[in-house]
């Protein structure tokens, strides 16, 4: 069987057929989740801004202009939503969930403790970078990440801009955790 187009997915999902919103949610779920998860917001909060941006799609799937604007509209409505979950609750800054996965087995009591700090200094440091960097690096490191065509669109940038765009990120990330390095070691021996 064919892959069928945007087009032919929401002409379907318009009138009706499951298999249709079923493919389009597998196609454009993790772009949705991305955006959300992102915008530094608990995995609850994520969730219901992924399922309200699925419900204003299936509000407007008859009204969609372009089908081939699909994404952008997608990563449109998810960033408001992320934005109004932001006003409601009161935040403005990632947080830091301590969402990485846990490694498998064992850990020793020293480890736990050690990946705990390692992962608060990024965190903390992700959440100093400029929006747009937390929402590309968060969405790239994704187990299976959206396209460079789907962060464009979601990013609202040219596609040829996302590696270097990322590049930068990455260099800013690094420079911010340096510091909060020297600034724990500093605590650690006493040294102002």
């Amino acid at each position: 069987m064919s892959e069928r187009t945007t087009a032919d997915l929401l002409g379907a999902a318009a009138a009706g057929d499951r298999g249709a919103w079923d493919t389009l949610v597998e196609r454009h779920a993790r772009l949705v989740w991305s955006i959300a998860r992102g915008y530094g917001l608990s995995a609850a909060d994520a969730a219901d801004v992924s399922q309200t941006a699925w419900l204003r799609l299936v509000e407007h799937v008859g009204r969609l202009r372009d089908p081939q604007g699909l994404v952008a509209w997608l990563a449109t409505t998810t960033r408001h939503e992320c934005f109004r979950v932001m006003r409601r609750t009161g935040r403005e800054v990632f947080a830091g969930e301590g969402d990485l996965d846990v490694e498998t087995g064992d850990p020793t009591p020293e480890t736990v403790v050690l990946d705990s700090e390692r992962d608060r200094l990024l965190w903390a440091a992700l959440g100093e970078l400029p929006q747009r960097c937390q929402v590309l690096l968060r969405a790239m490191v994704c187990a299976e990440p959206p396209s460079y065509q789907e962060l464009a669109a979601a990013l609202g940038m040219p596609v040829g801009s996302i590696g270097p765009t990322r590049s930068r990120c990455l260099d800013q990330l690094k420079k911010r955790l340096r510091v909060r390095e020297v600034a724990v070691g500093n605590t650690e021996t006493g040294e102002t």
